[in-house]
């Protein structure tokens, strides 16, 4: 079996209205060192796998059809072996 942790930012350039948001309630809350704020997803999936490379896979096709926008969204994925 295999853990994935999926990390999906926003790519360069893409406005987030979120992050900006947050950006300027840490500057109310007197947080005024911090410059920039992104905002994204973390997804963990389980998946049995025959092998790493199949996962991996399996992993890269649900992340360009699912779980992120790759117009404007990049995504990074960690696997891990469990027992």
């Amino acid at each position: 079996m295999y853990k994935a942790n999926i990390y999906v930012t926003l790519k360069e350039g893409v406005l987030d209205p979120q992050g900006e948001a947050v950006k300027k309630s840490l500057k109310v809350l007197d947080y005024a060192q911090v410059e920039e704020v992104r905002i994204g997803k973390f997804v963990e999936v389980w998946l049995t796998s025959s092998d790493r490379g199949s996962a991996l896979k399996e992993l890269e096709e649900m992340s360009d059809k699912l779980l992120a926008n790759p117009v404007i969204e990049d995504y990074r994925v960690e696997l891990a072996e469990v027992i």
